[in-house]
């Protein structure tokens, strides 16, 4: 016989017994914490929880870091039955500073069908047994259940991700890393097609994603680890360095040509980059990677040419390999872009030490494909707006760092926009006792004539002499721009004096701030032929319209500067920063010939110039006898037409001889 009890007691074991289930059901199955970094510096962090509820796993997850003093926030939930069968996924926030992202997705399976709603419009996609919903490279948490997904699946040869790409996974090399005094083994993945290029993961035994490197929607260089393993971010980076280089080799196995021992390039009209005037009917040869000689048409005769491997240069030109002074070349995939588009030598102006240092390395010893790789090695201030995990806020910090990327075999230091006033004349007196050369951003609190007398050589960015010229302030009317003032002729003859160095990155300013009523494919073609997950991330819609004749102002301000130092004799390097990869490079040139270069000299800013200026134009530069068979053969006169610079036919990178489209298409451009 059971014992009775009063109703009051069964009416309390019952709320206590459905406390109990509720609790139980709100705790999370998994709880935990990312470490967020750019440049391997720490800038934020990401908490997410999984929970599995009536039959259902939902991740919810918070993300956000600062980046130089930019708030970068994403709140994210994703809903599935299971790590096989996603059901929706809701992203909110941004992904970087100039990436926003309010999207919502829901898979029907029995449907076959994903939804997606963005900027109020809604779009459908096919969906298959192997489709899962992703939205580029954050949160981390996301990475983690893409991981189950695939491993639920079978491991499949590759993931639908609409509207993006497919998703490609493949096992890399395990990794042995000290936890609280514990080796642990950890399992490394390389990851395709969430962004432009390849990204390395490691998962644990339990199978939770430990660390991931790879690179935010700027394309900057982004780490996120698991807070109990952040003392071995520094593994971390290694380690994904190696597997890039792996990377690197791959591409080069379907790329790459072996320098051709003995090269003629016949009947080309040479353009030498010295500023002489064309050479219509010349012959170069080339033996194991040096030109031997530059001979007119009539001294290159058929026994002359016996044993060479021939190029027709009829009615083509003949420039030298072209230079991107302003290079962030934060992963592989850019080798065979920037050979593709007749670049054969960059200035990486800001990198992680160790994966520059590598893949310039590689390169150097004749492996993998790509440029010849020049460094500027990044030094900030502890600040609002650091960049980067080399920092300096003392003299000693400040001669320490620039001797370590003297080490390393860095030409130059590049100071950022944190750095102490105080300390630039020392990092510039250092870096000059040791034969190297000064360039970076004007530091707050300074100014750009500031930083010339304090000893930098050059400047980057035409912004920043702007500003000096001009007393700017986004929320105010633009002020006139006077070059004709004495402020103005005083700086100029300070820049004279100095012989600085500008290279201005235009076109990437035209990138953020042309009219959002012109579409970006009108200014730079190259857009058109972007990987999708690239051309999501740079085809931006330019200025807004409560921007537009503000922006528009400045960029005309800033490109009237920029013709006024070409005016004044000063030196101007060409560079794109960050913009389109190797289209950019071309836009430059075009640029400039609209601020007052000729043709010539706005060749020259990408050639000779550059090679005068890193020291280097006795082996670099221009077309002549003794030096580095670096040139490009184009299918149209660049000084009838700037635009042709674009029309490569053939790059050569000492002796080397590559055809375009096989290079784009190795990195998923379109030729």
């Amino acid at each position: 016989m059971q014992p009775a009890f009063p109703r009051s007691l069964l009416l309390f074991v019952a709320v206590l017994l459905t406390s109990a289930t509720h609790a139980q059901a709100a705790t999370p199955d998994e709880q935990d914490a990312f470490v967020l970094h750019k440049f391997a510096r720490a800038i934020g962090e990401e908490r997410y929880t999984i929970r599995h509820d009536h039959g259902e796993l939902t991740l919810t997850s918070d993300f956000k870091f600062t980046d130089r003093g930019t708030p970068v926030p994403l709140s994210t939930v994703y809903h599935a039955r299971d790590d096989a069968h996603p059901l929706s996924l809701k992203v909110d926030g941004k992904s970087s500073r100039h990436s926003d992202l309010h999207d919502e997705f829901s898979l029907d399976a029995p449907r076959g069908q994903v939804t997606l709603r963005r900027d109020g419009k809604t779009q459908t996609f096919a969906a298959t047994e192997h489709t899962f919903l992703m939205d580029g490279y954050s949160p981390v948490a996301m990475q983690q259940v893409l991981m189950h997904f695939w491993l639920a699946k079978g491991k499949p040869a590759s993931i639908d991700a609409p509207p993006g790409e497919s998703i490609r996974i493949a096992p890399t090399t395990d990794l042995q890393v000290d936890v609280a005094g514990h080796p642990t083994t950890l399992h490394g993945y390389e990851v395709a097609g969430l962004d432009w290029g390849a990204e390395t993961l490691w998962l644990d035994d339990a199978g939770k994603l430990v660390a991931l490197v790879t690179r935010d929607a700027e394309q900057d260089h982004f780490e996120a680890v698991r807070t109990a393993y952040e003392p071995a971010l520094g593994t971390f980076i290694r380690q994904a360095a190696k597997d890039s280089l792996a990377s690197l080799e791959r591409l080069g196995a379907r790329a790459r040509q072996p320098a051709t021992r003995r090269l003629a390039i016949t009947h080309v009209t040479l353009i030498d980059g010295s500023g002489t005037a064309p050479r219509p009917d010349t012959t170069v040869l080339v033996e194991n990677g040096a030109i031997t000689h530059v001979l007119s048409g009539k001294g290159a005769t058929s026994a002359l040419l016996a044993g060479y491997n021939v190029i027709d240069g009829s009615g083509k030109f003949l420039i030298p390999g072209l230079w991107d002074m302003h290079a962030h070349y934060e992963q592989v995939e850019w080798g065979p872009v920037y050979l593709a588009s007749g670049v054969t030598t960059v200035r990486d102006c800001g990198n992680e030490l160790d994966f520059i240092t590598s893949v310039r390395d590689v390169l150097d010893e004749g492996h993998g494909i790509g440029p010849r790789i020049l460094i500027a090695g990044l030094v900030d201030g502890t600040g609002a707006i650091t960049l980067g995990a080399v920092t300096a806020d003392t003299p000693e910090q400040a001669i320490a760092v620039v001797r370590r990327y003297k080490q390393a075999g860095a030409l130059q230091i590049k100071i950022y926009s944190s750095m102490k006033p105080e300390l630039v004349p020392v990092i510039t007196a250092e870096a000059h006792r040791l034969g190297m050369t000064v360039t970076g951003h004007v530091p707050q609190g300074m100014t750009a004539p500031q930083v010339v007398k304090a000893g930098y050589d050059g400047i980057n960015h035409i912004d920043f002499v702007t500003r000096a010229l001009m007393d700017v302030d986004r929320d105010k009317p633009l002020p006139p721009l006077d070059l004709r003032s004495a402020n103005a002729s005083e700086q100029f003859a300070l820049y004279k004096q100095h012989h600085t160095v500008f290279d201005d990155t235009i076109a990437l300013y035209e990138i953020f701030m042309h009219p959002g009523s012109t579409p970006l494919s009108s200014l730079e073609p190259g857009v058109k032929h972007l990987p999708p997950s690239l051309a999501a991330a740079l085809d931006g819609p330019g200025a807004p319209p409560a921007r537009e004749a503000w922006l528009g102002g400045y960029y005309k301000d800033m490109l009237s500067v920029l013709g006024e130092l070409h005016r004044q004799g000063l030196t101007v390097v060409a560079g794109t920063d960050q913009a389109i990869p190797g289209y950019s490079l071309h836009r430059e040139l075009e640029i400039y010939v609209q601020a007052g270069f000729t043709p010539m000299e706005a060749l020259q800013a990408a050639t000779s110039v550059p090679a005068r200026v890193m020291g280097l134009d006795k082996e670099l530069g221009t077309i002549a006898e003794g030096k580095r068979a670096d040139m490009v053969l184009l299918d149209g006169d660049p000084l009838a037409d700037i635009r042709n610079t674009r029309r490569v036919a053939r790059t050569i990178a000492g002796g080397a001889v590559y055809t375009p489209a096989p290079l784009w298409q190795s990195v998923d451009f379109t030729p």
